[in-house]
């Protein structure tokens, strides 16, 4: 498997994310700055990083599953895109689920980012489309098993 280059800029004294072991997913984007999302808030926190993609390809900042469980801090819009045309700070929207305030240090892991291919689609119009079993059942139409 080839490795996909990504330019990346960093505020100085910002680390570069990595890899933590050789089957992750994900790279950790740590904090650039304090922060403090009250209980039941939302707040935007910056990495210092900024990327530049390949086109045809996105970056995804997602949630880390140990915030999630242990503070109930998540990513609000997850996974939130980075196009390749985007230039700015990467910045990550937590949103603090817990019933506690969250402190966040820099240098704290927030969030991941995976890169991704992305397939870009021509829509067709039409006036009818295909029946399925399913055809317009909605959210649960399919049952719990």
């Amino acid at each position: 498997m080839s490795a996909v280059k990504v330019r990346i800029k960093a505020d100085e004294g910002i680390t570069l994310p990595d890899y933590a072991t050789p089957g992750s997913s994900g790279m950790d984007l740590r904090a650039s700055e304090a922060a403090l999302i009250p209980a039941g808030e939302r707040g935007c926190v910056g990495t210092g990083l900024y990327f530049e993609l390949p086109q045809g390809y996105e970056a995804q900042v997602r949630p880390r599953s140990g915030l999630a469980l242990k503070h109930g801090v998540t990513v609000l819009n997850s996974p939130g895109t980075i196009d390749s045309d985007y230039r700015g700070e990467v910045k990550v929207i937590l949103i603090n689920h817990g019933k506690e305030d969250f402190r966040i240090e820099p240098g704290d892991r927030i969030a991941q980012v995976v890169f991704a291919e992305v397939t870009r689609v021509e829509l067709e119009r039409a006036g009818e489309l295909e029946e399925t079993e399913r055809s317009s059942g909605g959210f649960g139409s399919t049952g719990r098993k």
